[in-house]
């Protein structure tokens, strides 16, 4: 499965578009995470557990997206956007979503 930010392929053309496809992954943050990214807001650097939790999220959103446009006959996925919300009580999860439109190539 091609995936792709862009709305066209170089070198590929794109024969028939299958659709838009999303899909959502929601992560939970815990109390320890906190702890940790509250301690590197005061003292400075990246949260480390933070960053581990956006790109767990992108990783499984990113698959179930292939999933379902595979499940659709594509070939590729083009037009991918990723959207970020913190949402739950208090924010204390992080909800990623991801579009884009299946396409089947020739």
């Amino acid at each position: 499965m091609i995936l792709s930010t862009t709305p066209t392929l170089q070198n590929r053309e794109i024969r028939d578009y299958l659709g838009l496809v999303t899909a959502e992954a929601i992560m939970g943050a815990h109390i320890g995470r906190d702890l940790l990214a509250g301690l590197r807001d005061f003292f400075g650097g990246r949260s480390a557990a933070y960053e581990n939790v956006v790109i767990e999220a992108k990783k499984v959103a990113t698959q179930e997206l292939e999933d379902r446009a595979q499940k659709l006959g594509a070939d590729a996925i083009v037009g991918i956007d990723f959207d970020f919300e913190v949402v739950g009580a208090k924010g204390s999860m992080l909800m990623v979503s991801i579009s884009g439109t299946a396409v089947k190539l020739k």
